[in-house]
């Protein structure tokens, strides 16, 4: 099937099934719990006294917009809702020296002058299943491609297919998030991306049962999942105290250390005056925050884009970069 034919089938059905062998334990591994327990829809927090309770928020149909998180009870502002591992993440292209490869923290310099990966020993152990798989390929052509390109999101299609060969994640682990048309100018891009992908992969003594699901219909379901659903990490590298102030001021952090995927995040709508902020303090884990007060039953929304602009621009952004144009009252007021 050529890859416009994928892509075209892309919305009219979802992605087959994962299909890794059962025998996966080739690389044998006790980090797939660990993964998915912090992938959650709704993980448990810890209170001021140490007691455990979830996040007090639901996942729910709106009546325009699809799947929405809501408050389950009333929430300050201020409040820190909820926090969110990512289902996969990756370093900028331009920093994969300079952030740590599994958690995107910024590196400091080695003493002994050795190339540094990972922060610390806990991020390298997390990662050190799939980094295996990695490290058995070579990338030089796809990590070539996508740089000269100035691509990002494949560099997470790289990472999940690693995870997939390992047996840490399902090769359907996006299917539950919505995707986006792709662009019909797209295609043979995403044919050359696919083919150095699968081309990275050879020599490398990985049974080809292991790579059976690295499909193009597999490469672009996911690809066209991740387009939409994937954050831009800015690390705020403040106090956590300064960071609702940040928020509410809308101003720009500094340049992003990579990009994320995130299942409960992903089902936050949009809204261009949102109750709701995303941040993140010194690595790829995420925390949700209140912006204002927030009473149970109400939608819970983040802002997409930079709220500082005009209503035109705004609404340009939101269409080319999600396909949707923005109802909300900031919207309709011309604000």
């Amino acid at each position: 099937m050529s890859i416009a034919a994928v892509a075209a089938a892309i919305l009219r059905r979802r992605s087959t099934s994962s299909i890794l062998p059962k025998s996966a334990s080739l690389f044998h591994t006790n980090h797939q719990h660990r993964l998915l327990s912090t992938t959650r829809w709704l993980q448990s927090r810890t209170n001021d006294d140490g007691t455990r309770e979830p996040p007090p928020i639901r996942v729910s149909f709106t009546s325009s917009a699809g799947r929405g998180v809501f408050a389950t009870k009333s929430i300050q502002s201020g409040d820190l809702i909820h926090t969110a591992m990512p289902i996969v993440a990756h370093p900028a292209a331009s920093l994969f020296n300079e952030v740590c490869y599994y958690c995107l923290r910024r590196l400091g310099a080695g003493g002994d002058g050795s190339e540094k990966r990972f922060c610390g020993d806990k991020c390298e152990d997390s990662a050190k299943v799939f980094y295996e798989v990695e490290r058995r390929a070579n990338w030089s052509a796809f990590d070539d491609y996508c740089i000269v390109q100035g691509l990002k999101y494949p560099f997470l299609v790289k990472r999940l297919a690693c995870m997939v060969i390992c047996g840490t994640m399902s090769a359907s682990s996006l299917d539950i998030l919505q995707p986006t048309t792709l662009p019909s100018n797209a295609i043979p891009q995403m044919e050359e991306e696919f083919e150095l992908l699968k081309g990275a992969f050879s020599n490398t003594e990985i049974e080809d049962e292991y790579l059976t699901f690295l499909t193009k219909q597999w490469y672009v379901d996911v690809l066209a999942r991740i387009r939409i659903n994937a954050f831009r990490i800015e690390l705020s590298g403040g106090s956590y105290t300064d960071l609702l102030n940040l928020a509410s001021a809308s101003v720009v952090s500094e340049a992003s250390v990579g990009n994320a995927v995130y299942m409960l995040p992903s089902f936050y709508n949009h809204d261009c005056d949102p109750n709701a902020h995303i941040i993140w303090v010194d690595s790829v884990d995420a925390k949700l925050k209140a912006l204002r007060d927030i009473e149970a039953d109400e939608e819970l929304r983040i802002c997409y884009i930079d709220t500082s602009m005009d209503r035109n621009a705004r609404q340009r952004i939101l269409h080319q970069g999600f396909g949707f144009h923005c109802n909300c009252p900031r919207c309709k007021s011309d604000d």
